[in-house]
């Protein structure tokens, strides 16, 4: 049997006490069939579980199995569901086995559990540049925060500037190209600088768990939250600006490809668009915009110009006959 399917009948085992295979087949989403096997096949192992035939019967795991069989704490149940939310990239099939994981965990700590798995993001694209895996100071200290929703004293040291202190509500923790990042609301001790930021874990100096209670809105959603701060990293990079008029169809798929890059202008009196395309530089830019040839037309800046003709050129060179 698979191993995420051992761990999870036998937590739901501890759990409940007793369960049918076919109550176990709708709690994992598998057949009757499979349930009976994975069933028999534990108590082949060695496992003390065994059947109750007959009205009201069922598997049943026996004497002092239904407390002692996985052995996890608190924080062991914490370490696990955070090391799995850390190591693999999230799944609808990964996330829905995790829920179900977390649902089987004794009630003491099944919601700290369920926390867990919502508390970190895993972002597998890089930043656009060969990144190096960095020091993630205090992950375990904010990875606590984050599941125990506790205040934080932080102490950080921003790019080029000095260490600061503030108090920081822990959201969620993100890694990104090896990098990791910890998403909070956050006020400085002189009450400046208030709101949501994201830190560098690496840039981090100081990480105090206190005993206050961290505020988290209802509504927090951290894959969102993650989504607007990769959206204003790249916005923030891209300062070279396409100034272009477009033929109508082009729309479609330019708002494909660029996104809250594009901004749309009036119509000009020949059916053409008046387009504004942010990017990185002007050859990424001019790289980006050359497979729809004459169907664009850029009118400023000159260096995306030459790209462009500098493209074409090459093209031409390459397979003309």
């Amino acid at each position: 049997m698979k191993a995420d399917r051992l761990v999870a009948t036998l937590l739901i085992l501890q759990a409940k006490g007793r369960v049918t295979a076919g109550q176990l087949a709708e709690e994992l989403e598998i057949s009757v069939r499979t349930a009976r096997r994975d069933l028999e096949a534990l108590a082949m192992s060695g496992v003390p579980v065994y059947p109750q035939p007959g009205r009201g019967g069922g598997w049943t795991l026996i004497g002092g199995a239904k407390t002692d069989l996985t052995g996890l704490t608190e924080s062991e149940a914490r370490a696990m569901f955070g090391a799995i939310g850390a190591t693999t990239v999230a799944s609808a099939p990964l996330t829905a086995a995790l829920r179900k994981l977390a649902q089987a965990l004794p009630e003491e700590f099944r919601a700290e559990a369920e926390r867990a798995t919502d508390s970190i993001v895993v972002d597998p694209t890089g930043w656009g540049r060969v990144t190096l895996s960095e020091q993630a100071n205090f992950l375990e200290t904010l990875q606590e925060a984050v599941i125990k929703q506790r205040q934080v004293r932080l102490g950080y040291a921003g790019s080029g500037k000095p260490a600061s202190v503030r108090i920081v509500h822990p959201l969620g923790l993100v890694i990104k190209a090896g990098i990791w990042y910890l998403i909070a609301g956050t006020a400085r001790i002189d009450e400046s600088d208030s709101g949501r930021r994201t830190f560098r874990l690496s840039r981090i100096t100081s990480a105090i768990l206190l005993e206050a209670d961290a505020v988290r809105p209802d509504d927090f959603d951290l894959e969102q939250a993650w989504s607007e701060v990769t959206e204003a990293v790249q916005e923030a990079k891209n300062t070279t600006k396409a100034i272009l008029t477009a033929q109508p169809w082009t729309l479609g798929p330019l708002r494909h490809i660029f996104g809250r890059r594009l901004q749309v202008g009036d119509k000009n009196e020949d059916g053409h668009y008046q387009l504004v395309i942010a990017g990185l530089s002007p050859p990424i830019l001019a790289s980006e915009l050359a497979g729809f040839g004459s169907a664009l037309a850029v009118t400023a800046p000159v260096a995306i110009q030459l790209e462009l003709a500098r493209i074409g050129h090459e093209l031409c060179a390459s397979y003309s006959q």
